[in-house]
């Protein structure tokens, strides 16, 4: 049940306002005991209790385990010296395997999988002191920027209830807007977490492709599906990403700089830097709800030292190349599935498999032969800018029974991922890019805009977004519920 500010307790009151600090500054107070384990994971407790069934962002909790550990914490407070996440809770998202924990992709074929072992940020994250406190909701499989699924049903926006927060780590960018989680764990293919950090007002960081390591993986050397963090300001998701980053000789992609690349405040202006603003990514159809918004944040960038110019790379053949490796990993993942249970998979998810089914040798050896030129091109691109700028969705947050966006401006969408071509047709480019809080609509619905830097720039990344946001602040408005 969803209290209203008039008629919550002392204590619930003191709760939320423990739980509105950043993670950074929760770190720092546990480090020097001003604020104890059990106390910062009870409050977090009593609030997801009273807040979560409004909005169905976190699936699965393990309540008494996370207090029990947070007890063992407080009594051994020693062993958490140098542990950057001593005592801050997350849940993980759905998709990922967490040793213990229940992890069911949104899918009923795995309603009751619990598995062995962990991932291995998840096993980082851990080791830096994070209580795993349960799972996020995501949609099946994660398939698709709504997260909705047959097991757990659909995760609501904190700022209108009767619309997706997005996804598809849509159940960690509710949790961390609603305060129920200081920080959160997202993948990323297609936009899944760029676009429900715009939908919820938080902040989604895309890194470069093997910043995060992914490993137990089918595809260890996958360029396209990427971890990153997510967080209710960039100051803690760069926190939670030096943890999550730094090399793993398993994973042959694995970037070799250490996690602590990210350590330390970032900077609050941007002198000389040159920004290039793509209004459209090259003519894909943009809700004029985001235009506005989006155009009205562009001067800051100048106020904070940079210049802005309009220009596009050449995303030429983007398409073609994330559908055709989507298509092939999503019939290499779920072939199994497909042939053991394909009637318990949702339509959208069964055709993504149809299509790789019938992907040819000539199609992957074309599809890659276009994704080195464009790599190339896009590199070339960032010899000119340091920053491109661009929306992290065409549309606001649409209304929760509405599966995916088929139009937008009057023009019809033929399948479920062409509403947010401006996500995968970064993708592509394997460039490091963060949705940070851009504003608002007329009607009070977030949006937030895409920042790219050049592939393995993802530090410069993160200082623009901490810049843009200082000067904003416009991730600091947070929904109503209570």
């Amino acid at each position: 049940m969803v209290m209203t500010a008039n008629s919550m307790t002392p204590s619930a009151q003191a709760n939320d306002a423990l739980c509105a600090q950043s993670a950074t500054d929760l770190a720092s107070a546990i480090a020097k005991r001003e604020l104890g384990v059990v106390e910062v994971m009870t409050a977090f407790l009593d609030r997801i209790e009273r807040v979560n069934p409004a909005v169905n962002a976190i699936v699965t909790l393990c309540a008494e385990e996370a207090l029990a550990q947070a007890r063992a914490m407080d009594q051994s407070f020693a062993a958490g010296r140098d542990k950057p996440l001593y005592g801050l809770p997350i849940a993980i998202k759905d998709l990922v395997l967490t040793r213990g924990i229940r992890t069911t992709m949104g899918s009923p074929i795995y309603a009751d999988y619990v598995p062995d072992i962990d991932e291995l940020y998840v096993e980082r994250i851990k080791a830096a002191g994070a209580i795993v406190i349960g799972k996020t909701n995501t949609p099946e499989f994660g398939a698709g920027s709504q997260t909705f699924n047959p097991v757990f049903g659909a995760t609501r926006n904190p700022y209108d209830l009767s619309r997706t927060c997005g996804g598809s780590s849509g159940g960690a960018a509710a949790a961390l807007a609603c305060d129920l989680l200081p920080i959160a764990d997202g993948n990323d293919l297609g936009g899944s977490l760029r676009n429900p950090a715009s939908f919820c007002n938080v902040v989604g960081f895309r890194t470069t492709p093997g910043r995060v390591p992914n490993w137990p993986k089918q595809f260890s050397s996958d360029q396209f599906g990427v971890t990153g963090p997510m967080a209710r300001n960039v100051q803690d998701a760069a926190l939670l990403l030096s943890v999550m980053a730094g090399p793993d000789i398993r994973v042959p992609i694995a970037l070799s700089d250490p996690g602590s690349t990210f350590l330390g405040q970032l900077p609050s202006v941007l002198n000389g830097l040159r920004f290039a603003w793509s209004e459209d990514l090259d003519g894909n159809p943009i809700d004029s709800a985001v235009t506005t918004v989006l155009e009205q944040a562009l001067p800051v960038f100048e106020q904070l030292g940079g210049t802005v110019d309009s220009a596009t790379p050449d995303l030429q053949d983007a398409e073609e190349i994330f559908s055709t490796f989507r298509a092939w990993m999503f019939v290499a993942k779920f072939r199994k599935d497909y042939q053991q249970h394909g009637e318990m998979m949702k339509d959208t998810v069964r055709w993504n498999i149809e299509q790789g089914l019938k992907l040819t040798l000539d199609d992957l050896t074309a599809a890659a032969i276009k994704h080195s030129a464009l790599v190339e091109r896009v590199a070339g691109f960032f010899d000119d800018y340091d920053i491109l700028l661009c929306p992290s969705a065409q549309v606001p947050p649409f209304p929760l029974e509405q599966e995916w966006v088929n139009s937008i401006n009057g023009i019809e969408l033929a399948t479920y991922l062409d509403w947010m071509a401006v996500c995968w047709a970064i993708t592509v480019t394997g460039c490091p890019t963060i949705s940070v809080p851009a504003g608002f609509t007329d009607s009070g619905l977030p949006i937030g805009i895409q920042i790219v830097g050049a592939r393995g720039r993802d530090r410069q990344v993160l200082e623009v977004a901490h810049a843009f946001e200082q000067a904003t602040k416009h991730g600091q408005r947070r929904p109503t519920l209570s």
